[in-house]
C-alpha cells in the first residue's frame, strides 16, 4: 500500500534502441516478427510432435519439450510488445504489467539455466554411466527434475520483482530497453537502488553460476571419456552430439556474464550495444534450438517424416473422394 501511495508513475516508456533513426521503424519490427514467428513454429512443432508421437516419450525428449517451452513463453512475453512499439508506436506498458512481465523474464531465463544443467547432467551419465542410464535417468527422474526446476525458476526471480516492486518511483519513466527487466526498472527508482542492485546481481549470478559450474565439469568428464573411445567414429558421434550443446551453452552464459559484470563493475557500454547484445543472447537460441537439438535427430525427423506422409495420403484421398 505504501508504494502504491507514494509511486507517481502509472506506466512506463520502452525506449527500445535510443539512437534507431524513426525510417528503421518497421524493418526493426518485421526482423523482430520474423524471428518470433520462426522460434513460436519451430518449438511449437516440437511440442506437437512429442506429445503424439510415444516413441519420443523419453528422458532426452523430456528436456527437449521442456526447453522448447520455456523458449515459447520468453518469446512470447517479450516480442509482441517491442514488435508493437515499433509498428505501430505503442511505446507504453502499465506499472502493473511491467513488472508481471520482469518476473516472467527473470523466470524463464533462469529456468532455461536449469534446463542447461539438467541436459548437461544427462550427457554426463549417458556417456559415463551408458549401463546405468536407463535405470537413473528414466521418465520419472526425468519429469521430476524439470518440474523442479520450473517451480525453482519462480524463487529468485519473484524475490527480485517483490523488491524492486516495492520501491518509489516518481520519474523518470523511460525504459531503455525492449522489455522490463530489473536493471532498467531499479535505476529509476527515486531511493537509492545500490543495495537491490546488489542483491539482484548475487541471485543471478547464484541461478547463472551454480549450474554453469556444473556444466563445465561434467563436460571436463566427457571430454577425457571421449578421448578414451577407442573408435574414432564413436569418439566424432559423440563429440557432435556435446559440441552443438556446448555451443549454445556458450550463446547462453558467456554474454548474460558479461553484462552482469559490466553493470556490477560500473564499467560502460553503448546503450544500442547493450540491448543489441541482450537481444542476441535472449532470442538467437530459442530460434535455433529446435534446430540443433531437434530437427537434427534422426528420431524427431523420422516421426515427422510420417506425419507429412500421412497428411499427403488423407489429402489425395481427400481429392479423390471429391472427383467421385
Amino acid at each position: 500500500m505504501l508504494q502504491e501511495n507514494l509511486t507517481a508513475i502509472k506506466e512506463f516508456i520502452l525506449v527500445g534502441f535510443p539512437t534507431l533513426h524513426p525510417d528503421y521503424y518497421g524493418l526493426v519490427s518485421l526482423m523482430l516478427c520474423i524471428v518470433y514467428v520462426i522460434t513460436v513454429v519451430g518449438n511449437s512443432v516440437l511440442v506437437v510432435t512429442f506429445v503424439h508421437e510415444p516413441s519420443l516419450h523419453k528422458p532426452m525428449y523430456i528436456i527437449m519439450l521442456s526447453l522448447a517451452l520455456s523458449d515459447i513463453g520468453f518469446s512470447t512475453v517479450t516480442l509482441p510488445k517491442i514488435i508493437a512499439r515499433y509498428w505501430f508506436g505503442d511505446k507504453f506498458i502499465s506499472f502493473h504489467v511491467c513488472f508481471i512481465q520482469m518476473l516472467l523474464v527473470h523466470s524463464f531465463g533462469t529456468v532455461n539455466s536449469y534446463i542447461m544443467g539438467i541436459m548437461a547432467l544427462d550427457r554426463y551419465i549417458a556417456i559415463l554411466k551408458p549401463l546405468r542410464y536407463s535405470v537413473i535417468m528414466n521418465n520419472r527422474t526425468m519429469t521430476i527434475l524439470n518440474s523442479v526446476a520450473w517451480v525453482c525458476s519462480f524463487i529468485t526471480p519473484g524475490i527480485v520483482t517483490i523488491r524492486a516492486y516495492m520501491q518509489i518511483y516518481c520519474g523518470p519513466n523511460h525504459i531503455y530497453q525492449c522489455y522490463c527487466d530489473h536493471n532498467s526498472i531499479i535505476t529509476l527508482s527515486c531511493s537509492n537502488p545500490g543495495f537491490e542492485i546488489l542483491i539482484a546481481f548475487t541471485l543471478a549470478m547464484l541461478v547463472l553460476l551454480i549450474p554453469l559450474a556444473f556444466i563445465i565439469y561434467s563436460y571436463i568428464h566427457i571430454i577425457f571419456s571421449v578421448a578414451r573411445i577407442a573408435s574414432s567414429q564413436g569418439r566424432w558421434k559423440t563429440f557432435s552430439t556435446c559440441s552443438t550443446q556446448v555451443c549454445i551453452i556458450s550463446l547462453y552464459y558467456l554474454p548474460r556474464c558479461t553484462i552482469y559484470i559490466f553493470n556490477m563493475a560500473g564499467l560502460y557500454m553503448n546503450l544500442d550495444t547493450r540491448i543489441t547484445l541482450i537481444l542476441f543472447y535472449s532470442l538467437f537460441p530459442p530460434l535455433v534450438n529446435p534446430f540443433i537439438y531437434c530437427f537434427r535427430t534422426k528420431e524427431i525427423k523420422q516421426a515427422l517424416a510420417r506425419w507429412f506422409s500421412v497428411i499427403k495420403l488423407n489429402k489425395k484421398s481427400s481429392i479423390a473422394a471429391i472427383v467421385k
